[in-house]
């Protein structure tokens, strides 16, 4: 860990075989909550990357200094043919992913992180897009492009990471200085539109070290919702989503084994060999237990399948094996190889250290039929948790038919 510029920087040194690799994130805590939705319009995301050759390290940082200090934002024509580009590629993502979606939306009320996944990449990204893209006049749109650069390409809101191989390490981070440098020149200091910033260190073990600002969201309220949104398709896309734990929680390892354990012996065979779907299962991350079900023919019945699967969890009818096959499935994606391009990413991005990683591994060594029992009556029984709803697909009467759904 270290800082270049005032700016807090990750360096990993890694057997990149010449390669450098450099990311940015960007914070979105002086950003106005009139240009969130514009975001994705001005970039694919507030995480910058990129990598060169060690030889052509000056050139690509001076490629990032050109795009954050003079980037061209005011040609019409380009940005509608990106636009346009964009809404084509998020509504055929629809029918392709649209069980994706249907959990982006239904999550979208019960954690401050899902309401933002959902306007940066949800239906209601999907509709903004399509009604930018069917404007006649882009002027209004290219002003907000400037007001959202002058927040997100502002060094005072990012942190940085460098993975390079130990020999060339010392001259990236005199580049990346010389770059951080460069586009600090000439700004001005934001005002955070947050009112709870919390600043937590890099690196756990170092409280005095480069820090990063997480936002806390004091406001949000969790509430429970079913959303149903009409779709020009023969086919459902249903998803379930309750409030579950973040992943330090001690029982998050439970629910990860419980999810994989009722895609494997209960939602696959309900929802894909009786049900005619081409899939369906159970997930854990980002706070959330998600049920969903893809390329479905059916909608009301697969969420009372979801409430069934809930049931044979807290009843215990599974046995010692359906336990151990779950965990090794796990497993295969915990203890996954991770390259060294992206080594230490889990770290930059979301905080999660090795040390944190080896205590899930070893709560998940420990989970057992008792476990799993509980983890489901505590978060997955109704009336225990939050929860929300959402289904994509063709008319339904019975949806239409039922006050406590909302139609879209």
């Amino acid at each position: 860990m270290g800082s270049a510029a005032g700016v807090p920087v990750q360096y990993c040194e890694q057997p990149t075989n010449g390669l450098v690799y450099f990311r940015a994130m960007c914070s979105l805590n002086t950003l106005p909550e009139d240009l969130r939705l514009y975001v994705p319009l001005f970039c694919s995301g507030i995480l910058l990357s990129s990598s060169s050759l060690e030889r052509n390290l000056p050139h690509m940082f001076q490629l990032w200094s050109d795009i954050f200090n003079s980037p061209r934002l005011e040609d019409e024509e380009r940005l509608r043919v990106l636009v346009m580009m964009a809404a084509q590629e998020l509504a055929n993502g629809i029918s392709y992913s649209g069980h994706v979606y249907a959990m982006t939306r239904a999550g979208r009320h019960l954690t401050p992180a899902g309401d933002l996944q959902e306007v940066f990449g949800g239906i209601e990204q999907v509709k903004f897009t399509k009604r930018i893209a069917e404007m006649s006049d882009l002027t209004q749109v290219i002003r907000t492009l400037p007001r959202i650069k002058k927040h997100l390409f502002n060094p005072e809101n990012m942190r940085c990471a460098v993975n390079a191989t130990p020999e060339r390490m010392g001259d990236a981070a005199a580049q990346l200085e010389n770059f951080l440098e460069a586009v600090s020149k000439n700004r001005k200091q934001r005002k955070t539109v947050r009112s709870n910033i919390n600043e937590k260190p890099l690196d756990p073990l170092n409280e005095s070290g480069p820090t990063r600002k997480l936002i806390s969201e004091l406001n949000f309220h969790p509430c429970q919702m079913k959303t149903f949104f009409q779709m020009p398709f023969p086919v459902n896309f249903t998803s379930k989503c309750i409030r579950a734990v973040p992943f330090s929680h001690q029982d998050y390892a439970s629910l990860c084994v419980l999810a994989r354990m009722m895609t494997a012996k209960f939602l696959h065979c309900a929802i894909r060999e009786k049900g005619g779907a081409y899939g369906g299962g159970a997930m854990v991350g980002g706070g959330l237990f998600s049920f969903y079900s893809y390329r479905d023919p059916n909608s009301v019945q697969t969420l009372k399948v979801f409430g069934e699967s809930v049931d044979w969890a807290k009843s215990g009818q599974f046995t010692q094996q359906d336990v151990d096959e779950a965990k090794l499935s796990v497993f295969s994606s915990v203890d996954s190889p991770v390259a060294p391009a992206d080594k230490g990413m889990s770290r930059f991005l979301s905080g999660v250290t090795d040390q944190m990683k080896q205590q899930h591994r070893e709560k998940l060594f420990a989970v057992n039929h008792r476990n799993l029992v509980e983890a489901a009556e505590r978060y997955l029984g109704v009336g225990q948790q939050t929860c929300g709803v959402a289904v994509l697909g063709p008319e339904n009467e019975d949806i239409q038919k039922d006050p406590s759904w909302i139609i879209k």
